[in-house]
């Protein structure tokens, strides 16, 4: 993708994450995703592109905006053609009340680059490049905790693993417990989360669960990215998204989907911009004349990740850059 169209996504989760950081700890989650919404969409409007949202609010009958399907960005003949796959707002609920780890997300390819994954469930299981060959979840958890350890060069009880707080979870926990590892129960945001296993010096080591498969996407396009690994099977938990899966032709629910199933493309771009302070980047900070934002950009097609601290100055104003 050209370098205008990677600055412009940069930019598409920055103001994404400043608009939502404005109503951090308001309480009011609906909200604070609806302003991460549009300022997201107003911002890809402006790139261009001929840009199609494999992944986003809804389909067109359930959100007003960001819907699967929609076309973005000047939509001129000669603009490349974009798969997108956003989520403006990882994390409302931590948005809501301040609690870390909310991000604005969004991830690019070429088209046919994403998997247009249906809004279900999915059982994942993330870790990073040092544990990627050795691990299956048609292992064990045991199994694959003992295969991590080694991978790591230390014990099981060491490992320290990224798990939704969540009742379906239950017996995950015991399992892992019961094989000595450590647990990090978040209330939300596994994307975060296994974003986090796949970076040396978080302290996390990897991720298992069942979470959003659009998020198993996102997840996947960072994992190419960074040379780490995600599989995920999709796991309907109730009847309406069984129904969703066979209208969208995925007729094998037992299907194990690799992190290159998931994010084919060979020209795919990660961005996630911190709302709230977090394991990986530092939420937006508002000060005198100025607003301050953290970044995490990866580009598959370079092999380059880069940490961005950006300000914008407020106009008019002189401003004192403090490091």
């Amino acid at each position: 993708m050209e370098s205008s169209l990677e600055i412009g996504f940069l930019r598409v989760t920055e103001k994404a994450a400043i608009a939502a950081a404005r109503t951090m700890g308001y309480g009011k989650r609906k909200y604070s995703d609806q302003v991460a919404v549009e300022s997201m969409r107003e911002e890809l409007g402006r790139l261009r592109m001929r840009g199609t949202i494999v992944i986003g609010e809804g389909e067109r009958d359930k959100a007003p905006m960001l819907f699967v399907g929609e076309q973005l960005g000047r939509q001129q003949n000669s603009d490349p053609e974009v798969d997108i796959a956003v989520d403006p707002l990882e994390g409302t609920n931590l948005c809501a009340v301040g609690a870390p780890n909310a991000i604005a997300v969004l991830a690019a390819s070429e088209k046919g680059g994403l998997l247009n994954a249906p809004d279900i469930y999915m059982e994942k299981l993330v870790v990073g490049p040092s544990a990627g060959e050795f691990v299956s979840l048609e292992s064990s958890v045991e199994e694959n905790l003992k295969q991590m350890a080694e991978a790591f060069g230390r014990s099981v009880d060491e490992l320290t693993i990224i798990v939704l707080d969540r009742e379906r979870h239950h017996d995950l926990i015991s399992q892992i417990r019961e094989a000595g590892a450590r647990i990090k129960l978040i209330s939300d945001g596994d994307l975060s989360g296994g974003i986090a296993a796949a970076v040396r010096g978080t302290g996390v080591h990897g991720a298992m669960g069942i979470g959003g498969a659009p998020e198993g996407v996102l997840t996947a396009a960072a994992m190419r990215c960074m040379n780490g690994r995600i599989q995920g099977r999709l796991r309907p938990l109730e009847k309406w998204q069984e129904e969703r899966l066979r209208q969208m032709g995925f007729e094998d629910s037992e299907k194990l989907y690799d992190t290159a199933e998931l994010a084919s493309g060979n020209d795919i771009i990660f961005v996630a911009t911190g709302v709230t302070d977090g394991d990986l980047l530092r939420g937006v900070r508002f000060f005198g004349g100025g607003i301050r934002t953290s970044s995490i950009f990866m580009s598959l097609k370079t092999n380059t990740i880069r940490f961005v601290d950006t300000i914008y100055k407020e106009e008019g104003t002189k401003l004192a850059v403090v490091f």
